[in-house]
């Protein structure tokens, strides 16, 4: 345990493995609120020793696309809540990619499920990996994952969807550019 340089097999399935993560991340200066979510559905994906990704799923929130559209700041902790103790940060420069982005339709097909639109992916490039006991992380059981997400977005539909994120993702609280589409589009007469 301590620090490692980068993701090793027997962390890469540590990281797979779990059905929770959170991401951290902060504007720049010292104003501006930290955002840390919760994240599930499985979506967090290893794809090489030095970087990650995951699908982001339409929320009413938009901290962490803002926040690295501003300074590229991020951390993704895992916590093991069966087996041995454990917690993993992974600390690193993140991208978050928009469906009309380079690289994000290659990214999307290996990404969590597909029943669920992805309103963008969040690419990690690690810096450094921190591995820690986890002592003090009580013990849970997994029971399944919630199903309002893919029920909900199935409701909504694609237009629908896209109308939610206009409401909801143009700017983070503080004020940030969140969804770059959105942004555009409120531009163009």
């Amino acid at each position: 345990m301590g620090l490692l340089v980068e993701i090793d097999q027997r962390l890469r399935e540590f990281i797979q493995a779990q059905h929770v993560f959170f991401v951290a991340t902060a504007p720049s200066g010292p104003g501006g609120h930290v955002n840390v979510s919760p994240k599930g559905i499985e979506a967090l994906r290893v794809l090489g020793p030095r970087e990650v990704a995951y699908a982001d799923y339409p929320g009413s929130g938009v901290e962490t696309i803002a926040h690295l559209r501003e300074n590229g700041r991020i951390v993704i902790m895992l916590c093991a809540f069966v087996g041995s103790p454990r917690v993993v940060r992974l600390h690193g420069r993140g991208v978050a990619l928009e469906p009309q982005d380079a690289g994000f339709e290659e990214l999307r097909f290996q990404l969590g499920p597909e029943a669920i639109p992805t309103r963008s992916i969040i690419r990690v490039e690690v810096e450094r990996v921190s591995d820690s006991c986890g002592f003090g992380v009580p013990l849970y059981e997994f029971q399944e994952q919630r199903t309002q997400l893919p029920r909900w977005a199935e409701k909504k539909g694609a237009e629908g969807i896209l109308e939610y994120e206009r409401r909801k993702n143009a700017r983070s609280i503080d004020g940030l550019t969140g969804l770059r589409w959105v942004e555009r589009e409120a531009r163009e007469p």
